[in-house]
């Protein structure tokens, strides 16, 4: 029995990412095909964008899948009715409070999942009805908690308090790193570096390939003025820490940030003047394949962490 399994009816408790400018139906559809659940990023989409995707990914697979909302979305009303008159069943929700639709949503027959960094949200998420948690420890890429809480002390929190379904995410790329987060107390995990680095990603070839070329330290969490990010070192970053030496105000901040950083350089392929946003694990992947081959793999060492934590006696 997985209760991430029942919830979402899927064959693996591996949910991928709904990451902007890395999930488009391509890659949804892949994730679902192999037994996952697939994510499309409504994020980096404008509204009759994300219709074309989810009417595409509905051809592509006869698999569940959902799509991710980021609360702060400009025409988030225009996407949500979208969601609903295209029949998508599940929503994860994220950057926002989960109060302003899960009711409505779940009225609508969807399931809601919401995405946490911290306790004080699992609960105020919990309290909101949704149906699952995604807990997120700041290992993450993108944007992130600013408490810094990671991965492996946030789950067993979580876990103590609430109730509903728990996915643990932030640093998972690897069967026995999900095989550490359901010991830990999660029902699942979502996994998103990992996927940026796959066939189907709708992110730019050279910045997949600079993400399997990342060494430990080469992401940090910076921006926590505005909304905390976990990028990798580049040319902006490190015009950003230029800045940070001269105590800069919220306003210079937002000045040397400007508009459509990310999609410059996760989709664009701008390496020197994007915001490449990755997690910590960026360091454990090592290569490009398809989303099939990744779940493939996590389950197989799943397995076999399994079976050698079962030899081990203390």
């Amino acid at each position: 029995m997985n209760k991430i399994k029942d919830l979402f009816n899927i064959q693996h408790p591996i949910i991928q990412g709904g990451m902007i400018w890395a999930s488009g139906w391509k890659l949804a559809s892949a994730v679902s095909n192999a037994g996952g659940l697939g994510l499309i990023g409504s994020g980096s989409m404008y509204p009759d964008v994300l219709r074309e995707h989810i009417q595409k990914c509905k051809k592509a697979t006869d698999k569940p899948f959902g799509v991710n909302i980021p609360m702060l979305y400009p025409n988030l009303e225009e996407i949500i009715q979208i969601i609903i008159e295209e029949g998508v069943k599940i929503v994860f929700t994220s950057a926002g409070n989960p109060k302003t639709y899960t009711a409505y949503l779940k009225e609508q027959g969807i399931t809601v999942v919401h995405v946490v960094s911290s306790l004080k949200f699992a609960l105020k998420a919990q309290d909101a009805g949704v149906d699952a948690l995604v807990a997120e420890g700041f290992e993450a890429g993108g944007h992130n908690g600013r408490d810094e809480t990671t991965t492996l002390t946030l789950i067993p929190m979580v876990k103590e308090k609430i109730s509903v379904p728990l996915i643990a995410a932030g640093g998972i790329a690897t069967g026995a790193a999900m095989y550490a987060a359901m010991a830990l107390g999660a029902d699942g995990v979502q996994v998103g570096s990992r996927f940026v680095a796959s066939n189907e990603a709708s992110s730019h070839i050279d910045f997949k390939q600079m993400v399997v070329d990342a060494k430990e330290g080469d992401t940090h969490l910076t921006l926590k003025e505005l909304a905390p990010v976990r990028m990798l070192k580049n040319k902006f970053y490190y015009d950003l820490a230029k800045l940070y030496s001269k105590g800069p105000t919220v306003e210079e901040l937002k000045d040397l940030l400007g508009r459509a950083r990310a999609k410059r350089g996760m989709f664009e392929g701008n390496l020197d003047e994007g915001e490449l946003e990755i997690g910590q694990v960026s360091g454990l992947i090592h290569d490009i394949k398809p989303a099939a081959i990744i779940i493939e793999d996590m389950i197989n060492e799943f397995g076999v962490t399994k079976n050698r934590m079962e030899q081990i006696s203390i």
